[in-house]
């Protein structure tokens, strides 16, 4: 992955002592860094201080609960990767999380094994990403707009977006196929790795905010070809 897991720096919020102190233990006990927090507001304020590569927070907190948290934290940091940890197994409650920016959403009780699977998985994503990113030298131009996709950056004579890793990485692919249909669950498969339901929705979210990014342009659209996948189309 690049960075050895002991060089991993992993922030824990969770208010029930006995879970935190269990998950702490199960992931110091897998080489990683941990920081355990009981509230919401200590966990923004830790964040604020220390560098992390990887945010698990639990959503019902005192103080400020894991929706708050992980807002706060998407708005100071667009790349670090976030888990939400809930007791709840509602729908409404992962459509939420997904609008956020966040990365995957567990549902307590869970299975350690798999749990450190999915920490592992993102984390190794996220490397992916970031590698592919650096890599990637070109400037795409669509309609009005300049794609810096080293930087992350969308400019237009009236606006510019910074890009989060998965904008980037969505941008890119569409740029990538520009006027031609990039497949659904090859860019489901790329970037989050699996194209289960939830995924789709988390990737939905994200082609909303592109579409709100490329707006000033009139000629720029992202269709939806049902079924099939989408397709950046600049009419010049």
């Amino acid at each position: 992955m690049g960075k050895e897991t002991k060089d991993i720096h992993i922030l824990l919020a969770e208010d029930d002592s006995n879970l935190g102190f269990v998950v702490s233990d199960n992931l110091k006990a897998n080489g990683y860094k941990v920081t355990l927090c009981q509230n919401g507001e200590i966990a923004l304020k830790t964040f604020a201080n220390e560098n992390f590569d990887l945010c698990i927070l639990d959503i019902m907190m005192p103080k400020k609960d894991g929706f708050v948290v992980a807002q706060t934290i998407r708005d100071i940091n667009k790349e670090v990767p976030i888990i939400l940890l809930t007791a709840k197994a509602m729908q409404i409650d992962k459509v939420k999380g997904f609008m956020l920016g966040i990365d995957d959403y567990i549902t307590k009780p869970f299975d350690f094994q798999e749990f450190m699977l999915r920490i592992e998985s993102i984390l190794r994503r996220t490397k992916v990403l970031n590698q592919k990113v650096d890599k990637k030298v070109e400037t795409y131009k669509i309609g009005t707009y300049t794609f810096d996709v080293k930087n992350q950056v969308l400019t237009h004579p009236k606006q510019e977006n910074k890009l989060t890793i998965k904008e980037t990485k969505i941008l890119t692919f569409l740029c990538e196929h520009i006027n031609d249909i990039a497949p659904r669950e090859l860019i489901l498969k790329n970037i989050w790795g699996s194209d289960d339901y939830f995924s789709g929705r988390s990737m939905d979210v994200f082609i909303s905010k592109l579409r709100k990014y490329l707006a000033a342009d009139n000629n720029i659209q992202i269709s939806n070809i049902h079924g099939v996948g989408f397709k950046l189309e600049v009419n010049n």
